[in-house]
């Protein structure tokens, strides 16, 4: 069971102020910008575009200073959400400029940074420098723009955050990684992308988390590669200071049969079991997905399961 699976006719009271900004790769599916515009419109909301969302600099949504100062103007606009156009590629090349007392300042009066993907920098910078809490969620064009309807569990889990009853998910694991009992309580949840996480180690913009339970997905990477990043998280010490570890959705990859031999994900997850007293669990609907729940990035989480049913409270937001 997934919390958060009711999907709202918004009233004016529920209506929200939606800022859209683009602090990654350029947006390329102007066709999915445009529907997911129109879809959050639809909904009732008032959705404000970033003036350079639309920008391209080589791969970039714009050079350095322009998704600085983007960024800049989602902290300033007041907004009840900041989401990502997309994901891609270039926050950890403007992560030591970020303005990051303002980004408190707007998250302390209000504003939810929302996204996924590259923003597991932003996410992870803004829990080092500031202890404040970000979502690791959807995107615009990724998400709400999508060719189909937008996932219902996933509107239904951005319907929550916006009337503040999102408090919590749950999920159910895969008969053959179901544990024993597990129960975790007031540890901080934080993660997202392995690959962008694993590129922030070693630096101030990684937090520096103990007793917590950690997220992690990641898109077009083979398990070999999956398994070699883990290996870093592991030698650091990162996984022997975690009470859990959270596998997401690992998706669009392509395995080698006449190389692996019979190494796929599984291996991964039993090897990594092998080397940390944490629990390792799997099937947390988040990731390269279109079913996704909304994860709180620094927000204190009880955790538990029983058979094959997982169950993350973090309480009102």
């Amino acid at each position: 069971m997934l919390l958060g699976s009711t999907v709202f006719d918004f009233d004016e009271d529920f209506m929200a102020h939606i800022y859209i900004f683009s602090p990654s790769s350029a947006v390329r599916d102007k066709a999915a910008f445009r529907r997911g515009l129109k879809r959050l419109k639809a909904q009732g909301h008032e959705v404000e575009v970033d003036e350079a969302a639309l920008s391209s600099h080589m791969r970039f949504a714009g050079d350095d200073a322009t998704r600085i100062a983007a960024i800049a103007r989602a902290a300033a606009s007041g907004a009840d959400v900041a989401l990502i156009s997309r994901g891609g590629y270039g926050l950890t090349r403007i992560l030591p400029a970020l303005p990051y007392k303002a980004i408190a300042k707007a998250i302390d009066a209000g504003t939810q940074f929302i996204g996924l993907s590259d923003f597991t920098a932003f996410n992870q910078a803004v829990l080092a420098k500031t202890g404040r809490i970000t979502w690791q969620g959807p995107a615009l064009g990724e998400d709400f723009g999508a060719a189909d309807e937008p996932d219902d569990i996933m509107q239904a889990c951005f319907d929550d955050l916006l009337i503040e009853q999102g408090e919590g998910t749950g999920w159910q694991l895969p008969k053959a990684h179901a544990q024993h009992r597990v129960l975790v309580k007031d540890a901080p949840l934080w993660g997202g992308n392995l690959t962008v996480l694993t590129s922030l180690l070693g630096t101030p913009f990684f937090p520096q988390v103990k007793g917590g339970v950690l997220f992690l997905e990641d898109v077009g990477e083979h398990p070999y590669r999956i398994e070699r990043m883990l290996t870093q998280l592991l030698h650091s010490g990162v996984f022997a200071q975690q009470k859990a570890v959270l596998f997401g959705q690992f998706s669009h990859y392509k395995l080698v049969p006449a190389h692996d031999k019979g190494f796929k994900l599984n291996t991964v997850v039993d090897w990594l079991r092998s080397q940390i007293k944490a629990p390792v669990l799997t099937g947390l609907p988040f990731g390269h997905v279109a079913t996704k729940v909304l994860l709180p990035v620094g927000a204190k989480v009880d955790l538990a399961t029983q058979g094959r049913d997982a169950l993350m409270v973090w309480g009102h937001i």
